[in-house]
């Protein structure tokens, strides 16, 4: 059983959120919004002359046909710091050409095939026929926290209670919140390589340094404890793990996420976001574990999951985290001023989701038994390619090839293949298949194929992606 979370300590959150929830009225509000009326265009003109002369970078125009003034449409350093998502801008490229008629199979989201199953669907019909369709707390409903809570205790062993849990519109919002409630500027966030594409993005957006650990396919791309280990400095603060891994399909064996929870035992300042999203979609052998479940790790470990993958809900929004609760406070409030509370209606669902049975039930099972068969076909197809290199997927619905063989060839009417981007290019413009580059996820070697599509689907993929390679296959390098 988990300790109470101790009274907050100096220093263990953001200095950026340390802040009262509800901020004191100003007595003189009234006085100073009549005067900001009076001087606010002649402030702003100010300000945005000073600006052009501070920064002769920035970018004035005129603001529209019914203003005199110029508009400064520099953008703050933190948001021009932050790389856009490869994997959004990919999918939304493909989904605008099948609009066009351009008849393109799309491999690049990480959303499944498969429809909300029905009785999560009817309970969130049902919430809005009985008009269960206002704001909710802003860290979830009781009935919702009460049931993760149950559902972290039987199927992950970790014990948490409802003000240990905050629920988000996605799992990403979590770790976003996460992110910024614990790292402080210049803090350093390791992450091991590949990885979820948002990670390092979120690193930058809090002000802390990204720090890549690169893993290898033929260590099935699991972080090497010694080389986390040389790595950790003072201003280590936080190590992201994600398993079943997006984008490769690995899992961590609870024997080497043992060996990485005593290294970070030594380090009282380094936290652990463990990102368990996929863990219901699992092929055994292979099993989950929770890091929070690890001797020593439960004060220390911030546990996001969600409804996303395993529920087929991705577009319901709904993700949680739990943890400590001077954590998980400090990402409550960060969400009490970004969004309030998730979907009321999502939440409603979602209760009826965890109530489906342990690991989803039959229907969730359901659904993994197509995934794992998706896999294996992709597996040996892509074993009889020479060049490929491949580790198989343990979990998720991903495929992470090395394709590197066939970098610095030169594809006729296209031009030379020098990496996972314009490899990826070339089987978009030729085989008319959509991938996400290995470099998005931090290993330019590789890409990464979603198997969340029909098996047919899959196999019509497959003989393009074949009969694109083909002439680079006998290319000559250049």
């Amino acid at each position: 059983m988990p300790n109470p979370s101790p009274e907050p300590i100096p220093g263990l959150l953001s200095p950026r959120f340390q802040i009262p929830l509800f901020p004191p009225y100003v007595s003189s509000l009234l006085s100073f919004s009549l005067q900001f009326h009076f001087t606010h265009q002649f402030l702003s003109l100010t300000l945005r002359r000073t600006r052009a002369a501070k920064q002769p970078n920035a970018i004035a125009v005129k603001a529209s046909s019914h203003s005199d003034f110029d508009v400064d449409l520099s953008l703050s350093p933190r948001v021009n710091a932050v790389k856009p998502s490869k994997t959004v801008a990919i999918s939304d490229h493909a989904t605008a050409l099948v609009q066009a008629g351009v008849p393109v199979i799309r491999l690049a989201a990480g959303e499944p095939d498969f429809d909300t199953p029905a009785p999560i669907a009817e309970a969130g019909i049902n919430a809005i026929r009985e008009g269960y369709t206002r704001y909710t707390p802003n860290a979830g409903t009781m009935e919702l926290r009460q049931a993760i809570c149950h559902k972290l205790k039987e199927e992950n062993g970790i014990t948490y209670t409802p003000d240990q849990v905050v629920v988000s519109n996605g799992a990403k919002q979590s770790i976003a919140q996460a992110v910024l409630a614990v790292s402080s500027p210049g803090d350093e966030v390791i992450i091991p390589a590949p990885f979820w594409v948002s990670y390092p993005e979120m690193a930058r957006l809090a002000d802390a340094t990204p720090v890549i650990l690169p893993t290898l396919i033929s260590d099935n791309f699991l972080l090497d404890p010694k080389l986390l280990e040389s790595k950790i400095t003072e201003r280590s603060r936080l190590l992201i793990l994600c398993s079943p891994s997006n984008p490769t399909g690995s899992v961590y064996p609870k024997e080497l996420l043992e060996e990485i929870a005593r290294i970070v035992a030594k380090h009282p300042r380094l936290l652990v976001l463990s990102d368990e999203i996929y863990e219901h979609i699992i092929y055994a052998p292979a099993t989950h574990t929770s890091f929070a479940s690890l001797p020593g790790m439960w004060d220390r470990t911030l546990t996001v999951n969600g409804f996303s993958k395993a529920f087929a809900m991705t577009g319901w929004r709904l993700g949680y985290i739990a943890g400590p609760k001077h954590f998980v406070a400090a990402c409550g409030k960060i969400q009490s001023q970004f969004t309030s509370g998730a979907s009321s209606i999502a939440q409603k669902a979602a209760v009826a989701a965890l109530g489906l049975g342990h690991a989803g039930g039959e229907a969730v099972s359901t659904m993994v038994k197509a995934f794992r068969e998706r896999r294996d076909f992709l597996v040996q197809s892509f074993r009889e390619i020479d060049g490929i290199k491949i580790s198989e997927p343990q979990g998720a619905f991903y495929l992470f090839l090395d394709l590197s063989f066939y970098y610095g060839r030169e594809a006729e009417g296209f031009g030379k293949i020098v990496d996972s981007e314009s490899l990826c290019q070339y089987l978009l413009e030729v085989g008319q298949v959509a991938l996400v580059p290995g470099s998005a996820f931090g290993d330019d070697t590789c890409i990464r194929i979603s198997y969340a599509e029909s098996l047919t689907t899959l196999q019509a993929a497959v003989e393009r992606i074949k009969k694109a390679l083909v002439p680079l296959s006998s290319a000559a390098l250049v």
